[in-house]
């Protein structure tokens, strides 16, 4: 018998034996972020707290929260770049449901659940997709109807019908016939983050849709050592479905920006811009690095790629926009 998509990616994901859990190694050994990509990204995020840190008229301790962290990637790169005035103030916090890892810096505290005050920045970098969701289904009847999943083997089949707060959120961000991925356990998710936020800046990054694009088919799937795969929910993979971004943005009740990836980076400073070939004959060891530059921050930028992923910003009793 199958069980609702919800509770079968909370135990595939983030149970005993869960995915996220037991990887020693970490995500990035089955799917590519930004976070690993290049570490143009996180030199974009240093920008970004400068920011924040001279909006909030640099207080003594500055809460820098990656709400989760993974392996504590982002974090670790973020503090090796920040300049030293600003580090000795920046407080890092990962919230992650695995175990700390080894080798960890100790400066980087590590917590399952975000800071109840945070004054200064908190980031979600492909977070959001990997909150649990229910799935339903339209059946011949024009009734929405829960899809159940076989945790073993992937196989779906209709169950009873979708609850009213399910048909509700469908009828408000996913309208018309077809397989609705509900994102409301995201938007309360993200609400309860930003809610932490006293004053500085909630940012979120991820992949995802809004509205008028929601795609008719959802977007449920898994990874697997860096392979699409079928998302069968028994721990042996990822299991991720997109953001409905706008529904997570209006969650908060807070003014938000929206804007893509590529131009949030951009506005930060990261060109895809290939270096000029005069300084291939000046200096060719500073072209190189110029190039490769160059083609990571292409990576980052990409309308095909990461640079399609939506940023979402809630400045919070500061005055400081995006982009």
């Amino acid at each position: 018998m199958g069980i609702g998509w919800r509770l079968a990616m909370q135990a595939a994901l983030y149970g005993a034996d869960g995915f996220f859990v037991r990887q020693r190694s970490g995500p990035a050994d089955h799917f590519r972020t930004s976070v690993h990509a290049s570490p143009l990204f996180a030199r974009a995020l240093v920008g970004l707290v400068e920011r924040v840190d001279a909006a909030l008229g640099r207080p003594a301790a500055f809460d820098l929260v990656d709400v989760g962290a993974g392996r504590g990637e982002l974090l670790s790169a973020v503090c090796a770049m920040l300049p030293g005035e600003l580090a000795g103030r920046v407080r890092p916090v990962a919230v992650e449901m695995a175990p700390r890892p080894a080798g960890l810096s100790p400066a980087i505290r590590w917590r399952r659940a975000v800071p109840e005050v945070v004054t200064g920045l908190l980031v979600a970098t492909e977070w959001l997709d990997n909150v649990p969701l229910d799935v339903v289904e339209t059946d011949e009847a024009g009734r929405l109807r829960k899809v159940l999943v076989d945790r073993h083997t992937g196989a779906e089949t209709l169950g009873g019908a979708a609850d009213p707060a399910e048909v509700f959120w469908s009828a408000r961000w996913w309208p018309g016939p077809g397989r609705v991925e509900i994102g409301a356990p995201r938007d309360a998710a993200w609400a309860e983050a930003v809610s932490r936020v006293r004053r500085g800046a909630a940012l979120c990054v991820d992949y995802g849709h809004r509205r008028a694009e929601r795609p008719p088919f959802g977007s449920l799937t898994g990874f697997r050592e860096g392979r699409q795969v079928a998302p069968v929910p028994d721990g042996s993979c990822d299991v991720t479905a997109h953001v409905a971004i706008d529904a997570v943005a209006s969650a908060s009740g807070l003014a938000y920006e929206m804007v893509r990836q590529r131009a949030a980076l951009q506005a930060l400073g990261v060109s895809g811009a290939r270096p000029p070939l005069a300084l291939a004959g000046s200096d060719p060891a500073a072209y190189l690095r110029a190039l490769s530059a160059a083609g990571a921050a292409a990576e980052l930028t990409s309308s095909t790629g990461l640079g399609d992923h939506w940023w979402l910003w809630h400045p919070i009793g500061i005055d400081l926009p995006l982009i």
